[in-house]
C-alpha cells in the first residue's frame, strides 16, 4: 500500500467519525440525555428489526435490568411489526418469552394491558390515528397514491397501536428510530422519524445520541465509511464475515461483523496504522492482553509484532487500515486463527 501522513489520516478519520454521530462534538463528554431505560429499548429494537436473536436475548436481559419492564417490551416488540413485519415481531416476544423463564425477582411487571377503547370504534381510531401521525410529521398527511396504506397508517398503526399507554409517544418513537437504524434502504423514513421524534417529545440532542450510541455500541451500521465488497481474498484468514472498501491514498475500511476476527499474523518490514471509525472491537498482540477498540481509538502496531484484531461479540466494527515506515520487501505472514477459547475470555 502507499504510505500517507499519519497524523492528516488520523485527524480527518475523527472528523468524520463526528459527523457520522460516533462522537457528538455538539455535547459536552460528561453530559448525556439518553438514559439507560431508553438505551435497553432502543438495544433490542435495533437488533429485533435486524433478526439478530443470538444478540438480542443478551440485550433484553440487560433491558429489563435497567428498568424496562416486560409490559413495555411487549409493547415495543408488538408495535414493531409494523415496521418490521410480524415473523421478527414474533421470534423477538419468543427470545423475551424464553428470558422470562428464569425470571430476575426485580424485573417490574409493569402496568397491565388493556384493551384500548378505539378498538371498539373504526372511526375513532381513524380520527386519533390522523391526529397523532399529523402531530408527528408535523403536517397532515394524505398518501392518495395508495388509500389502502393511507388508511392503515392513520387508523391502524397511529390509531389502534398508539392507543396503548404502555409506551409514551416519546418512548414509541425512540423505538422506531432504533428499529429503521437497524435496517438498510429506509432512510427517507428514519429521516421523518427522527424529525418526528422530536415532534413527540424527544429533545433533538437526545435523538442525536441515540443515533451516535446505537452506530458507536455497533447495534447498526449507519456509518459514513464505505462497507465495501466481500472481503473474499482474505476469507481464509477470517472466522466470520468481513468486508473491504478502498477509500483512496492506500487506505481501506475493514468492516467486521460481530465476533468475526482475523487470524494472528505479522506485518514484516511495515508499519500497520488502525483507526476504529465506527462500532467496537480489539486488538491485541500475543503474549499481551487485549486493547478494546471503539471510535477514534487508533493503534499502530510495529512490524514483526503478531497480532489481530476483530470485533467485539456483540458490535459491529470498522477500522481504517493503512501502512507506513515501508521498506522492500515488506510483506504479510498469516498464522493459525484465534480460537474460541481466547476469544471468549474477552469482555
Amino acid at each position: 500500500m502507499a504510505t500517507i501522513d499519519a497524523q492528516t489520516l488520523t485527524e480527518r478519520s475523527r472528523q468524520r467519525v463526528s459527523e457520522n454521530g460516533a462522537m457528538l462534538a455538539s455535547a459536552p463528554s460528561s453530559e448525556s440525555w439518553l438514559d439507560q431505560r431508553s438505551k435497553g429499548l432502543a438495544a433490542c429494537a435495533c437488533l429485533m428489526a435486524q433478526g439478530d436473536l443470538e444478540r438480542l436475548e443478551p440485550a433484553v436481559r440487560t433491558a429489563l435490568d435497567n428498568g424496562v419492564t416486560i409490559n413495555e417490551m411487549k409493547e415495543a416488540f408488538s408495535q414493531l411489526y409494523a415496521y418490521t413485519g410480524f415473523p421478527r415481531s414474533l421470534n423477538a416476544l419468543g427470545v423475551l418469552s424464553k428470558v422470562l423463564e428464569n425470571r430476575k425477582p426485580e424485573w417490574q411487571e409493569g402496568k397491565p394491558w388493556t384493551r384500548p377503547v378505539v378498538w371498539n370504534d373504526a372511526q375513532k381510531a381513524l380520527k386519533q390515528g390522523t391526529e397523532v401521525q399529523t402531530k408527528l410529521s408535523g403536517r397532515a398527511f394524505d398518501f392518495a397514491f395508495c388509500p389502502q396504506d393511507d388508511y392503515y397508517l392513520k387508523s391502524h398503526l397511529f390509531g389502534d397501536i398508539f392507543a396503548g399507554d404502555q409506551l409514551t409517544p416519546a418512548d414509541r418513537e425512540i423505538v422506531t428510530v432504533a428499529a429503521l437504524s437497524g435496517l438498510e434502504g429506509v432512510d427517507p423514513q428514519l429521516a421523518a422519524h427522527k424529525r418526528g421524534a422530536v415532534n413527540m417529545g424527544n429533545s433533538q440532542e437526545l435523538i442525536d445520541e441515540l443515533c451516535a450510541w446505537l452506530d458507536s455500541e455497533g447495534y447498526s451500521l449507519k456509518s459514513k465509511w464505505p462497507k465495501g465488497e466481500p472481503n473474499t481474498a482474505y476469507a481464509q484468514y477470517f472466522i466470520g464475515n468481513s468486508y473491504l472498501a478502498d477509500v483512496g491514498g492506500g487506505v481501506h475500511n475493514v468492516t467486521f461483523e460481530p465476533r468475526c476476527r482475523n487470524n494472528w499474523h505479522i506485518h514484516h518490514k511495515a508499519v500497520q496504522v488502525l483507526i476504529c471509525v465506527s462500532g467496537r472491537g480489539w486488538y491485541q498482540e500475543w503474549g499481551k492482553e487485549a486493547i478494546p477498540m471503539s471510535p477514534g481509538t487508533v493503534i499502530a502496531i510495529p512490524a514483526e509484532v503478531k497480532h489481530w484484531h476483530g470485533a467485539a461479540k456483540d458490535s459491529w466494527f470498522q477500522h481504517l487500515t493503512y501502512h507506513k515506515d515501508v521498506q522492500d520487501g515488506s510483506s504479510n505472514e498469516w498464522l493459525e486463527p484465534v480460537t474460541d477459547e481466547i476469544y471468549n475470555t474477552l469482555k
